[in-house]
């Protein structure tokens, strides 16, 4: 799987490696910026993977849509010119951690709002602020660890954790991103059903350079509402998880603590992790008398 930032930058000094691994913030100054943003390529595959990403979504009215990793605004272009008849135009707020891209994005007068804001310190809004989110080519950037104090599933949480809790209740985020190999897939969309949301992954052209993954998350309501799988629906090549806890059955987990029955299913869980556990007994759970 080919970035479109590697072909960019193939025959120049930066290598492939240095685009994966130099930090966003410090990576993208201002010739960096410039650069993508003109580039007619870049511009081409960012439009492709931002209409996929809204196709995902399904959005059938104008909405309040976070833009994460918004650059230069390429992928908020798109969002304000929706046409009505296809539910637009949507308003949208970016965020981005390099000031450079965000500088071109006021010089391009875009009409979204604008954010200088690392999001792997979690994502700044009041609970239930949008109604969607978007991120095209950003969070594979959590998974970088420039130095001994950063620590990737930190990053991840905070990010997953912020962005569940800014979605409304039923809302949804694509989220496409390009990760290095298969642990960082799974470290990332571990990551968003940890964090809550019911997750599944989408990949388009698997197995070539230009494979493109998703992992569309919807922020359900009570139970299990608001999943994915009318989403992905006929889809092939989905990968649907679903970690969020299950309404519990009355009267299955109301075992007093302290109790045997409450012992027990203790002991059994501490089994299954492969804890050493001292045999059972008829006094296993029994109250000892006080002693004086």
């Amino acid at each position: 799987m080919s970035r479109p930032e590697e072909t960019l930058y193939a025959g120049h000094d930066l290598t492939p490696r240095s685009v994966c691994f130099s930090p966003p913030d410090l990576f993208y100054d201002d010739t960096e910026s410039r650069k993508y943003t003109t580039s007619s390529r870049m511009q081409n595959v960012q439009s492709e993977m931002t209409n996929r990403a809204l196709q995902l979504l399904g959005l059938d009215s104008s909405s309040l849509v976070l833009d994460i990793g918004c650059g230069s605004g390429l992928s908020g272009e798109i969002l304000s010119t929706i046409s009505p008849l296809k539910g637009g135009p949507h308003t949208w707020i970016g965020m981005d951690v390099s000031a450079s891209m965000l500088d071109i994005a006021l010089q391009r007068d875009v009409e979204g709002d604008l954010l200088l804001s690392d999001i792997g310190q979690g994502i700044p809004f009041r609970p239930g602020s949008f109604d969607a989110a978007i991120s095209i080519s950003a969070i594979q950037w959590l998974c970088n660890a420039e130095s001994s104090d950063v620590h990737p599933r930190a990053r991840l949480s905070r990010f997953f954790n912020g962005l569940y809790a800014s979605l409304r209740r039923g809302g949804r985020a694509v989220c496409q991103f390009y990760p290095k190999n298969e642990a960082q897939r799974t470290m990332i969309s571990n990551a968003a059903i940890k964090a809550g949301f019911g997750a599944g992954i989408l990949e388009d052209d698997p197995g070539t350079k230009n494979s493109k993954i998703y992992l569309v998350l919807t922020a359900g309501g009570g139970g299990l509402q608001g999943d994915i799988s009318s989403v992905v629906k006929n889809m092939r090549d989905v990968d649907v998880q679903d970690a969020r806890r299950k309404p519990s059955i009355a009267g299955k987990n109301d075992l007093r603590k302290g109790s045997k029955g409450w012992i027990m299913r203790k002991k059994e869980q501490m089994e299954k992790r492969g804890k050493v556990v001292k045999p059972s007994s008829k006094y296993t759970g029994r109250r000892r008398r006080v002693a004086f």
